[in-house]
Formats: structure tokens, C-alpha cells, sequence
């Protein structure tokens, strides 16, 4: 009775605990474990998620972000810290922070452009081809999409609607389900500026009025700014191969306490509105750590789709122009449960059958659903080419975890024995008939030659009287 009631206590905590695929240790690192009060109800949030949070500070001589070569922390969350020249100290340089990622370590990173960003940070970020201002300061501001209530002079508030999709086929995880035209308020925040690397995703852009600049060293007239407009992107994140999150915010203090319920007034409008920063923070978050977007691939296979043949599943080998059906089965999680994955619309699932180049492309169907799956198939006829062939599913798009499912198979030549008999052919009946026409055209030459025996000559001359 009681490993009986251990086991549902064990399984209770595993529930409890199961908020992120990618686990729940969560390191936060502040300046001071003191100025974790100013972000209480974002860090209230995550922890009724059911993360376990530890709080550092950089200086913190206990810190260690691996032991023993192991993650100690499945998710990291900087916050802005005061340290300049000397960086974030020897726990959290740019190459642990990189053996982090590539551990499969998610991290999310807020700045503020109050406190100059560490250039252990700055280093990170190169790394990540994602530029920071050269001043490690800027500030964003918008003269059209501030708040009257708070900028009305620096205009370092902007009011901007939440981001959509990013574009058609692509999953929106960061709009507030439903939309009311509640606004996000972005205050005191740093751009930033991506290269060409297709692993980085942004997901609030800038407004096109809006730049970036220095305002302890640019007056009034501005001649070289970092950035403007689109160019700007004030949330953005990067995937890697291996489906470890990164994510900067560049606005800090839209976390805090005092943004997540704001009211603010939009340029030209009478009343305020309250903003949707704390949704807008949970999809951020949620999807940093592991809680949405979120693929699994629960079964794979593939059989002979052939009336009379042996139909079973996932053969090692198969024959030139068989017809054959794939199948695979995708799940979604969606913070806190497995459900079936649905492919957006205009986007298509797709297996490739190759061998160096693929010989089909083909669109997957959803066949059969369950309550936490979906399964896809296709099916096809097999090309007429021997060798080494993969069954290939290669699924990679903006904000959902790479799928990459490769299956080895062998495609052999046909057998003597399995070719189908030459009369049942319709065009080869005249060369049946000509070898018929031979043969008995031959034998009945030799008949004709074995039964014509020549006539003997008479033995003796004329017979006389």
C-alpha cells in the first residue's frame, strides 16, 4: 500500500513538473537577488508553471552553469546586470553560454538601454550574427507610437500592436488569443540588427517611424543612425539545429511589474488602454523554454501497398516499382499537454524518397487522428532503380523544433523469377508468333527432307529378246 502510494506521488510531482518538454530548472541571473521584487509576477508566472527557479547573481562563486560535463540548469534567463569591461564573470562567458545552447540549453536574455550591455554578452551575440549598437546603449524611440502618458517627451515608450504572423504557413505563438487591440508597451529598449543567418527569427519588429541612437552623445540632429524602421528588431530569436532556444527581448522593463498591467495612450487617441505585456511575456517565455512549439514524432512506417504481397511493416528491402505507403505520426505540445499536430495552412508536410537527389517529393495527408496525434501518409509507386533509398521527412519552420526523420531502405532489381510470362503481353505476340512460325516452318522442312527419299537408279543396261 505504500509504494502503491508512492508511485502516485511520484507520478503526481512528474505532472506537476512536466510544464516544459526541455525540463524545469531555470536559472535566473540578476545584479542583485534583491532586484528579483521588480519582475514578481513575471517570475510569480514561471513559477506557478511549475519551473524551479534559482537565483545568481554573475559574482556568485556557487554558480556553475555544467557539472561534471552535464547541464546543471535546463533554462537560463539573464536579466540586465551592471558589469561592463569584466563581462558576466568566468561562470557565464560567451563559450559557456555557446556549450550551453549546444547542449540543448534554452536561454533567454532581456536587455535595457539604462545599463550598457556586458561584452561577454555582445560576444554572444556576434556569435549569433545578432548586432548590438556600437555604444552597447541605444535607445529606441518612435515621434508617432509612443505613450502620451509616460514619454510624452522622450518618446522612449513605444505603443505597438502585437506581432502577427510572421508570414502565410508560418504558426503565430505570440498574438493573445483572442485579440481585443490591446497594444504592447516597449519602454527604455535596445535594437538590434540580424545578419543573414536562417536559424534567426524576429518576432516584434520595430514600426518604420522608429530608430535607434545614443542620446548622451547625438544632439538633436541625428546623422548616423544604427538602424531605423523595419531594420529593427526589438524581440528576436534563433533556433539551432538542434532545437536549443535563444531569445533576446530588448526591452527589460517590459517583464516588470510595472508594464504588465500598464495603462497607456496611444498618439491621437483619448483614453487609454491597458497593454497585453504579461501575455505577450508568457508566449515569449513559453516558447524560449520549451512550453509551445514543440514537435514529436510518435511512430514511423511503411509497408507494401500490393494486393497477394507480404504487407508488413518497415521491410529492410523492397522491389523496383512496388507501390508502397509512408506513414508518420506528429504530436504538438501546447504548454502542459501532447496534442495532434495540424500543418498550417499553406504549408505542406512533405517525404522525399532519394538516394543522392530525391526521386519523389511528395505532399503527407492526414489519414488518422487521435486525441495527441496525427498521422500522415503518402502513397507511391516505387522508381525503377536499384540501390540504397531513404524514406526522408525533413520539417524545419520558424518557431516549431526541427523534424528530421531519416529511414534506410534497399530497392532491388527485379528476380528471373518474377517476370511476368511472355504471352501476357499483347505486343509481343508477333515475335511469339514468328518463333512459332520458325519452328514450324523448320520442322516441317526436315519432315519434308526425312520422307522424300529419292527414286533408285535400275541395276544393268536394256533387257534383250
Amino acid at each position: 500500500m505504500r509504494s502503491l502510494l508512492s508511485f502516485f506521488v511520484l507520478a503526481l510531482v512528474a505532472v506537476v513538473h512536466a510544464i516544459s518538454v526541455g525540463g524545469d530548472r531555470l536559472l535566473v541571473i540578476l545584479e542583485d537577488v534583491a532586484d528579483k521584487a521588480g519582475y514578481s509576477k513575471f517570475l510569480g508566472d514561471l513559477d506557478a508553471r511549475g519551473y524551479d527557479i534559482v537565483y545568481e547573481t554573475p559574482k556568485s562563486e556557487t554558480l556553475r552553469v555544467f557539472n561534471l560535463g552535464e547541464r546543471s540548469y535546463d533554462h537560463i534567463l539573464l536579466l540586465p546586470t551592471k558589469s561592463k569591461a569584466e563581462g558576466l564573470g568566468p561562470n557565464l562567458t560567451p563559450n559557456i553560454l555557446l556549450d550551453f545552447i549546444n547542449a540543448k540549453g534554452n536561454i533567454l536574455l532581456a536587455l535595457s538601454a539604462s545599463t550598457p550591455v556586458p561584452t561577454s554578452i555582445v560576444s554572444l551575440l556576434l556569435e549569433l550574427d545578432i548586432h548590438l549598437p556600437p555604444d552597447r546603449t541605444g535607445l529606441v524611440v518612435d515621434h508617432f507610437n509612443y505613450d502620451l502618458n509616460s514619454a510624452a517627451d522622450k518618446h522612449d515608450v513605444l505603443v505597438l500592436p502585437p506581432p502577427g504572423p510572421l508570414r502565410s504557413g508560418v504558426k503565430d505563438f505570440f498574438s493573445p488569443a483572442p485579440p481585443n487591440g490591446e497594444p504592447i508597451a516597449f519602454p527604455n529598449g535596445v535594437g538590434q540588427t540580424l545578419g543573414q543567418g536562417a536559424l534567426l527569427t524576429p518576432i516584434l519588429r520595430a514600426p518604420s517611424t522608429a530608430y535607434s541612437y545614443n542620446p548622451k552623445e547625438q544632439g538633436e540632429v541625428l546623422d548616423d543612425l544604427f538602424a531605423a524602421g523595419a531594420q529593427l528588431n526589438l524581440v528576436t530569436t534563433m533556433q539551432a539545429r538542434n532545437s536549443a532556444r535563444f531569445t533576446v527581448v530588448g526591452s527589460a522593463d517590459m517583464l516588470s511589474d510595472k508594464w504588465f498591467d500598464a495603462e497607456v495612450k496611444r498618439v491621437g487617441e483619448k483614453t487609454g488602454v491597458k497593454t497585453v505585456n504579461r501575455e505577450f511575456a508568457k508566449a515569449v517565455s513559453g516558447w524560449t523554454f520549451g512550453e509551445i512549439g514543440i514537435l514529436r514524432v510518435n511512430w514511423i512506417e511503411h509497408h507494401l501497398n500490393e494486393e497477394g504481397m507480404s504487407n508488413a511493416s518497415n521491410p529492410k528491402i523492397y522491389r523496383i516499382k512496388n507501390d508502397v505507403t509512408y506513414s508518420i505520426s506528429l504530436s504538438e505540445y501546447v504548454w502542459d499537454k501532447w496534442v495532434p499536430f495540424t500543418v498550417p495552412e499553406d504549408d505542406e508536410l512533405q517525404l522525399e524518397f532519394s538516394m543522392l537527389s530525391p526521386f519523389h517529393r511528395l505532399n503527407l495527408q492526414p489519414t488518422l487522428s487521435s486525441e495527441d496525434s496525427t498521422a500522415y501518409s503518402a502513397s507511391f509507386k516505387l522508381p525503377d532503380q536499384h540501390g540504397i533509398f531513404n524514406f526522408k521527412v525533413n520539417y524545419k519552420r520558424p518557431f516549431l523544433n526541427n523534424v528530421e526523420e531519416k529511414t534506410t531502405v534497399s530497392v532491388r532489381h527485379i528476380a528471373h523469377d518474377e517476370w511476368p510470362r511472355s504471352w501476357t503481353h499483347t505486343a509481343a505476340w508477333p515475335w511469339i508468333a514468328g518463333i512459332g512460325a520458325t519452328v514450324t516452318g523448320w520442322l516441317g522442312f526436315c519432315a519434308l527432307w526425312l520422307y522424300s527419299k529419292p527414286v533408285a537408279a535400275g541395276v544393268g543396261g536394256k533387257k534383250t529378246q
